[in-house]
């Protein structure tokens, strides 16, 4: 049995969420391997919507385990406030929920820094979501950090010491008013709930289930051009956020990934700062924004909008392995007469159909062709061929340039607005 991957291709917001929530029945185990609370995965049922942040999108499926990974970092105060809201919803959820002792713990101070370097940066910043997930993630890689496990040990609050230390020392070179201390309280107020949970050793976890044969997802946060490689440098996220990521992740050997499951929109969004070729800065963008409702799940942030990027789409697919695709919010297009996709760049005055190695806007100007867009509501149709042709001639076209096939097909934001093409 083989641990199948599921990935965001573009610069996260894909729908990553409601697609585990559909996929979920077919799995045994639901596994987030990577990111933090700057995640926000949306989930549409019943009329309901869910937000989670740090919580994996299979959570409110019976029978299935959801296991938070080693490579996650997490908040204990936005932790607890999502297990609050997780209680009220289906309080019988927290004995399918897992937490790995390796997953590393962003402090008061992290959140901190993160706010007083992001202010310092001026003009030049990434748009972090100050959520601290920077600068926990330095302390992982610098071995500074602190870890679920250690809340277990008799000497934690030794450690958290030591490290709070280090970081008053390293604020003090930021011109950054804060106050710690009532917000320290409720970090420690908040770790308690950690502490009900399941904790384990997710690595031998994951060994076990995939000896007993059970069917294992692996759910990515963000997206791949916010991979701290092989995204747009430096306006990216602090994990690896690509297939790879599910290995170091959850501690899965690259020979056990089996399905890679790449999620893309019918057309681009980016939130925060960063290059994007195809960006609309008008009314198109403006209606994309509105009747997608392109604002940030974890932010509120309004999302910047443009046309799709099959360079950046096609990289995507070839540095994940991606063996299919699932193209959401397909119904936010209807009523577009014609439809921009970006084919190639012209970077530095050369034609290119690949990811170059900057994206910057004095060095990439994209290239686009039109095609046929189409005016039905999809959002009540539930069969393939249901859909119009012109939409059907978007989805092979984007098929084509890629050369994997688009297995789903998203027409809403409920777990019911999906079509499956297989």
């Amino acid at each position: 049995m083989n641990v199948d991957v599921l990935l965001g291709l573009q610069w996260g917001d894909e729908g990553k969420g409601k697609i585990v929530d559909v996929l979920t029945q077919e799995y045994q185990v639901v596994a987030r391997f990577q990111g933090g609370p700057n995640a926000g995965h949306t989930l549409e049922f019943n009329g309901i919507k869910h937000v989670l942040h740090t919580i994996p999108s299979g959570i409110f499926h019976e029978g299935v385990d959801n296991l938070i990974g080693n490579g996650v970092v997490i908040d204990p105060l936005v932790f607890a406030a999502e297990l609050v809201k997780l209680a009220s919803v289906d309080p019988n959820a927290f004995p399918r929920l897992l937490l790995s002792r390796k997953a590393h713990l962003i402090l008061p101070t992290h959140r901190l820094l993160d706010a007083a370097s992001e202010s310092a940066k001026g003009a030049q910043k990434i748009g972090s979501t100050l959520k601290g997930i920077g600068p926990t993630y330095m302390d992982k890689t610098g071995r500074n950090g602190l870890r679920v496990g250690d809340l277990e040990l008799p000497d934690f609050q030794d450690r958290y010491e030591a490290l709070k230390k280090k970081h008053l020392e390293m604020l003090r070179g930021f011109e950054f008013p804060f106050d710690l201390d009532a917000e320290e309280q409720r970090w420690m107020e908040a770790v308690q709930h950690l502490l009900e949970l399941r904790l384990v050793d997710s690595d031998h976890y994951i060994s076990d289930a995939l000896r007993a044969g059970k069917k294992i997802l692996a759910e990515g946060a963000q997206g791949t051009l916010l991979d701290v490689d092989f995204g747009t440098y430096p306006f990216v996220t602090s994990s690896t956020t690509t297939c790879a990521g599910a290995c170091t992740g959850l501690g899965v050997a690259p020979n056990r990934i089996g399905r890679v499951l790449g999620i893309f929109k019918a057309y681009c969004t980016r939130v925060g700062s960063g290059p994007f070729p195809t960006e609309l800065n008008n009314e198109t963008g403006e209606r994309m924004r509105q009747v997608g409702r392109e604002f940030g799940s974890t932010t509120g942030r309004p999302r910047r909008c443009g046309w799709l990027d099959l360079p950046a789409l096609k990289y995507a697919v070839e540095i994940n392995g991606v063996t299919e695709l699932m193209m959401m919010k397909a119904d936010v297009l209807s009523g577009f007469e014609q439809l921009s996709v970006c084919t190639h760049y012209s970077y530095r005055g050369e034609l290119v159909d690949r990811l170059p190695y900057s994206l910057e806007e004095q060095w990439v100007q994209p290239q686009f062709i039109e095609l046929p867009g189409w005016n039905q509501d999809l959002t009540g149709m539930n069969r393939a061929d249901q859909l119009p042709q012109a939409l059907l001639d978007y989805v092979a076209f984007i098929e084509k340039a890629v050369g994997v096939p688009v297995t789903l097909v998203s027409v809403g934001p409920d777990r019911e607005q999906t079509i499956l093409r297989v």
